[in-house]
């Protein structure tokens, strides 16, 4: 009689965890698809080591915000709003707006919303970093650049 295999799965600890640090241009880029792909990065999703309960993702870095874009009618339709805490202290801005005021804000606020709600995913949070031109000052870091479509 042959003896059944016994497959162990795999789990990472936090102690096994080497991060690295991405580069993403995202020149031409669509919004949408651009934070699915740092989403992905972020939780540790493209590494075949995956963890879920651990935080085994690695830290991306975008450059070129003000550059990404969107289709549609969304760069004159989309809001994003939030609350200030006070009486009718709810504030609108039109992604005009915010492209001109704060467009790194852009990519952090489509990508929290593609991490999940716990603190996981705000410490997965920290590691994303965003700048509106070419330059970033993170060069120690060793980022590896990514070519994205």
């Amino acid at each position: 009689m042959t003896q059944a295999k016994s497959n162990k799965t795999f789990m990472k600890r936090k102690e096994d965890v080497e991060r690295k640090w991405f580069h993403i241009d995202a020149t031409g880029l669509t919004l949408g698809r651009l934070a699915s792909e740092i989403a992905k990065i972020l939780r540790g999703k493209h590494d075949p080591s995956y963890t879920p309960h651990t935080d085994c993702g690695d830290g991306v870095i975008v450059t070129n915000c003000e550059k990404v874009r969107v289709t549609g009618n969304k760069s004159v339709q989309k809001m994003y709003r939030h609350y200030t805490g006070f009486q009718s202290g709810l504030r609108e801005m039109t992604y005009q707006d915010m492209l001109e005021r704060k467009p790194n804000r852009i990519i952090e606020h489509a990508v929290k919303g593609m991490v999940p709600r716990t603190r996981l995913g705000r410490r997965q949070m920290k590691r994303l970093r965003v700048f509106a031109g070419p330059e970033h000052g993170m060069e120690a870091q060793q980022p590896i650049a990514v070519n994205s479509k």
